[in-house]
This record gives C-alpha cells, structure tokens and sequence, in this order.
C-alpha cells in the first residue's frame, strides 16, 4: 500500500507535497562542520597562500637587503643572527622563567580584565541608571594614558607580579567592555518583542535573545582583550620588575644585544598569533550559528 495519500486524481496530497518542499533544518553538528570542506580551498581563501608568501617574501628581502646594503648587526640584524639568537635563548631555562612570569601576568590580568567587563558590560546594557552613571567616569579613566599609570601601580602593588596583573587587566579592560555592551544591545529587537508578547522575563530575553546575539561581539572584543593583557603585562615590566620578557627586553638593550632583542619581540609576537588561534578555535565552536562575515578571523 502506497504510504503517500493520494487524491482523487491520484496526485499526492497538498501536506505531503509541502512537506517535500520544506528543506531539512540543519543541526548544530552540521553547521560547525560545514566550513571544514572547504578550510583547505586554496582557490576559494587566497589568504591561506598570500600569507606564507607574504613572509617569505620579507624575510628573503630582509636577510639579503642588509648583506647587499651593508647594514650593520647593531642596527639591524638579519633574520639568521636573529634566529641564532632565539635558538640561544630557547635553550636557557632562565628565558623560559621569564616568559612564565609574562605569561602568568598576562593570562590572569586577562581573566580580571573580562570577567569586570562582562559583569559591568551587561549591567551597562541592562540597567540604564548604571550606564548613565559609570560611563562617563570609565570614557574618562580610558582616555588617561597607561603607560602613565604603570609607575603608581608599581609604587602601589609593588615590583612583583601583582602590579603587572593590574597592568594587564587595566588595558585589555576597555575594549572588551564596550564589545559587551554593543554586542547585548544588538539583539533584534522584533525577537525580544515577541518573546514579551508570550511572557518571558527580563532574565529569559536575556538568556535567549541577548547573549546569543552578543557572542561574536564578545569574542572580538576577548581576540583584542588578550593581545593587550600581553601588551599591559610587558609595559608593566617595562617600568619596574626582576623577570619577564620585558624585562629581558631591557636587559638586551643595555647589553646593545640587538639580536637579541629581536628575538624576544618574535617571541611576543609568537604569543600574541597563539592567544589569537586559540580565540578562534573557541569562537568558531561556541558560536557555529553565527554568519561567518560576523566571526573573528573567518
């Protein structure tokens, strides 16, 4: 017997043939799959050759422009002294104390930094008394250079990691709070006047509408949050401090180790590349649903 109910003229019922139509909905697996077909497209992401051509390209024209110009190591080395200067100082153990300290300074002024900015950023955006009395005082803290606060937090919190920490969190602070805040404030407004018609709550719209619409704001704002907590816990370092790579930084120069300054800014930059593909990694798992124009790096 035939499954389909057929008409009179034996043609197939108007829901059957509706339910032909209707395209199946994708789950969330698919969706966070569906980009890993074409992750290798060389064809169609031109980036994934330009990119590696761009650096080979600099590097080649770095280390034979100064051998044909004569530029001296002191000014600028090649990238092969620059390279034997890494080598050299990845095989000590005390530049590796040194990147911890940053590290550490840097990841826990990170956590502090977002975890204030998430709880004020949705306070801000929820509660329009707290927006019109914090944000005029927050514009007018941001706008006061940071490096100028690095003395008195040393002077405060002392030449240990703590005044790094505060460091960090104080700079990677600002842009993470104002994504939080225009990311919740995105949510379509005709989705959260519907979920009112049918009675969910200040917390339900919030939970439903607002955060989810909020993720890929609050992710471009954590890519630039921890690039920043590095950069807060180096100029930290820069100030007053016994360890970190900052401090190596300074170290080198008063040796005129010029090589070797080079080597620990590839090193910052080596962890500022990794904070990024560890952001996107998450990012692209935690919001699968969102339009790839709106994800970090995409």
């Amino acid at each position: 017997m035939n499954a389909q109910t057929q008409t009179p003229e034996g043609t197939p019922s108007s829901s059957d043939a509706a339910a032909r139509t209707i395209p199946a909905t994708p789950d969330a697996d698919e969706v966070a799959g569906a980009p890993r077909s074409s992750r290798f497209d060389f064809r169609g992401r031109p980036e994934l050759w330009l990119v590696p051509l761009v650096f080979v390209v600099v590097v080649l024209a770095w280390e034979y422009g100064t051998k044909i110009l004569d530029v001296k190591e002191y000014v600028l080395p090649p990238p092969s002294t620059i390279l034997e200067a890494l080598r050299d100082q990845l095989s000590s153990d005390m530049f590796w104390t040194h990147f911890w300290v940053t590290t550490q300074e840097a990841m826990i002024g990170f956590a502090i930094g977002a975890s204030a900015a998430m709880v004020l950023g949705t306070a801000i955006s929820q509660i329009g008394l707290v927006e019109k009395t914090l944000m005029p005082y927050i514009v007018a803290f941001q706008t006061v250079p940071k490096v100028a606060l690095a003395p008195l937090f040393v002077v405060w919190f002392g030449f240990g990691l703590t005044s790094k920490i505060v460091m960090a969190a104080v700079i990677s602070f600002f842009p993470m709070l104002i994504n939080v805040i225009e990311g919740i404030r995105s949510a379509d407004a005709d989705r959260i006047q519907m979920l009112k018609v049918f009675g969910a709550g200040r917390w339900q719209i919030f939970r439903k509408v607002q955060m989810p619409s909020a993720m890929p704001f609050i992710f471009a704002g954590i890519d630039i949050g921890i690039v920043f907590a590095i950069l807060g816990a180096v100029v930290g370092e820069f100030i007053g401090a016994q360890e970190g790579l900052g401090y190596l930084l300074l170290q080198t120069n008063y040796n005129f180790d010029i090589p070797g300054m080079f080597a620990v800014l590839v090193v910052l930059s080596l962890m500022g590349l990794f904070a990024h593909a560890v952001v996107r990694i998450i990012q692209r798992r935690v919001t699968f649903w969102a339009e790839a124009n709106r994800v970090i790096g995409a």
